[in-house]
């Protein structure tokens, strides 16, 4: 039987700390890092203007991605993913793509409120300001509006992290 790896993923608000949690899980699961923020950056450099870009580069990039994990998976490898999986529709194609490569998965969700975001968004602006003009109250509630929170229904194994004020 060969080995199979776990596909890491997460859920939580713009600003909740799902960059820096993948950081640390993929260095104390020895796994694979992929980043979504440094793949579209790198493929599409200054083509992202808008929560619509993102939406469309995000799209094209997904079935490369999906094929990518799944080989790595396939051989044993952990994979975490710092791609947002805050909607039902991203969650499934999470776990299809565990599902498929007969893997494990572990969905982290980060269930901060809007202001323990928000705080952490401003405290990111000032930590790297080539983000300021993204990194906005306004795109938080934008982008917010469209977040569902996961559900057991899903089938997936859920692992829930709270804020703390």
């Amino acid at each position: 039987m060969k080995p199979e790896g776990t596909l890491y993923f997460f859920c939580g608000k713009m600003g909740a700390g799902k960059s820096t949690k993948s950081n640390q899980l993929a260095k104390d699961k020895h796994a694979v890092l992929l980043s979504e923020d440094e793949w579209l950056s790198s493929l599409y450099p200054d083509q992202i203007e808008s929560f619509e870009d993102y939406l469309t580069f995000s799209a094209q990039l997904k079935p490369l991605v999906k094929k990518h994990v799944q080989h790595l998976l396939s051989v044993g490898t952990n994979v975490v993913m710092d791609f947002p999986a805050n909607t039902k529709k991203l969650r499934k194609w999470f776990l299809d793509i565990a599902s498929e490569a007969n893997a494990n998965h572990q969905l982290i969700y980060l269930n901060l409120t809007n202001e323990q975001c928000l705080r952490q968004i401003d405290q990111r602006r000032k930590e790297q300001p080539e983000r300021t003009a993204f990194d906005t109250e306004a795109v938080f509630n934008h982008v917010t509006r469209f977040f569902e929170a996961p559900d057991a229904s899903e089938g997936l194994n859920i692992l829930e992290f709270r804020g703390q004020d």
